[in-house]
């Protein structure tokens, strides 16, 4: 994409969202990485941080807020773009006063998510 390594972190405790994610974005020629939960989610992005986390907002143990606050000290560039099944507009704004550029409600289409995640890379870029 480009002649840009761009690498993906998908961060979500269902293990098809995560597959399907990695699958369809691999075959776009990103780098992906995924993880099923929060603190392997902080692990790896320390390890290999990535241009751009897709995170779920609710996994068991850490939660998504607290993760998006870890990821910001390991990965302190990455755009960060929450998955949720859930409407509640109180962790949406206060995860948007912690950076998180935008969210999408699953389930999602995934045209949209690509074009999405394509936009904001190439808007960070330029």
């Amino acid at each position: 994409m480009d002649g840009l390594p761009y690498r993906l972190l998908i961060v979500d405790d269902q293990e098809g969202v995560r597959k399907f994610l990695q699958e369809a974005f691999a075959e776009e020629g990103y780098n992906v990485d995924t993880a099923a939960n929060g603190i392997e989610a902080v692990r790896l992005a320390g390890i290999r941080p990535p241009s751009l986390i897709l995170l779920d907002i609710k996994m068991p143990g850490m939660s998504g807020l607290e993760t998006l606050e870890r990821l910001h000290h390991v990965a302190p560039d990455a755009l960060v773009v929450l998955m949720t099944a859930y409407s509640e507009l109180d962790i949406i704004e206060e995860a948007k006063r912690k950076g998180v550029r935008c969210y999408i409600n699953k389930p999602f289409d995934l045209y949209e998510v690509r074009c999405l995640v394509r936009g904001l890379l190439l808007a960070e870029k330029t």
